[in-house]
């Protein structure tokens, strides 16, 4: 087991404790503006992002520490993967550390009706609510796609002089390459699952609309319309990686030891 996959199952039984305290105090996880209450952030809350994109993609997991900018990736990845309906939800702890496997898995798999469901099923709404719930959401969505892109294509840019460095370091222990090859490919298949996450929930935000179009039709479903036009042209704009096969379950790969 890796230094990193230990560290998480150290973390892992203090952090259930105070998922527990927090059910049995009625308190939420989830602040102002739909984020985490600032005691249950930690600067490594979602270095697992990368590991599980490597996971479901078969791929090695490094054993190196993250940069500030695979850090941040990470960060700025999670809110784009998370399902919409899931973030307001007291569990939303639980998904921002990667403890509920359930959510990655369903996180690989596309089901365009699943936002509908939710949208329709989750809490009593009206119709005018429902159209502005969905604005919302798109608009969020569109909101996050810059930030995580810019930090994208810097990380993008420093993994290939890293990889063309590697070239002249003669020296470099086999462990050292490992773990160095195979961050370049965690930080590609977070910007992979990024970019798969964006297409699902592009098309789920077309479902839902399509569906309430028919259902309760609103002067709003022009503008949602319009807005979910703008989010899938920002979405092709950045598509910097190629989408590799996702597998709904985790998948042996390797992990290699810290180098000495």
């Amino acid at each position: 087991m890796s230094p990193r996959a230990s560290q998480r199952r150290h973390y892992a039984l203090p952090r259930l404790a105070l998922l527990v305290l927090l059910a049995l105090t009625g308190c939420s996880s989830i602040g102002d503006f739909g984020r985490l209450q600032p005691a249950l952030v930690t600067d490594d809350i979602h270095d697992w992002v990368g590991q599980d994109a490597a996971l479901s993609a078969g791929a090695p997991i490094s054993a190196d520490d993250l940069t500030d900018d695979e850090r941040t990736l990470r960060d700025l990845a999670f809110p784009l993967i998370e399902p919409p309906y899931d973030r307001q939800r007291w569990i939303s702890v639980v998904y921002e550390y990667g403890l509920n496997r359930s959510f990655a898995r369903r996180s690989w798999s596309s089901d365009p009706a699943a936002y509908y469901r939710h949208l329709i099923g989750d809490t009593p709404r009206t119709v005018a609510s429902r159209y502005n719930q969905l604005t919302d959401d798109i608009r969020n969505d569109i909101v996050r796609i810059a930030p995580f892109f810019a930090v994208a294509r810097r990380v993008i840019d420093l993994d290939r002089r890293r990889e063309a460095s590697m070239r002249y370091i003669a020296d470099l222990n086999p462990a050292q390459r490992f773990n160095a090859e195979a961050r370049v490919a965690e930080n590609i298949l977070t910007i992979a699952w990024v970019q798969h996450s964006l297409n699902d929930r592009c098309a789920g935000y077309r479902f839902a609309l399509e569906h309430m179009v028919v259902a309760d039709p609103q002067s709003a479903a022009a503008d949602v319309d319009r807005l979910l036009t703008r989010l899938q042209q920002e979405i092709a704009a950045n598509t910097l990686v190629p989408a590799p096969h996702f597998a709904a379950a985790p998948v042996a790969v390797a992990v290699a030891p810290a180098p000495r």
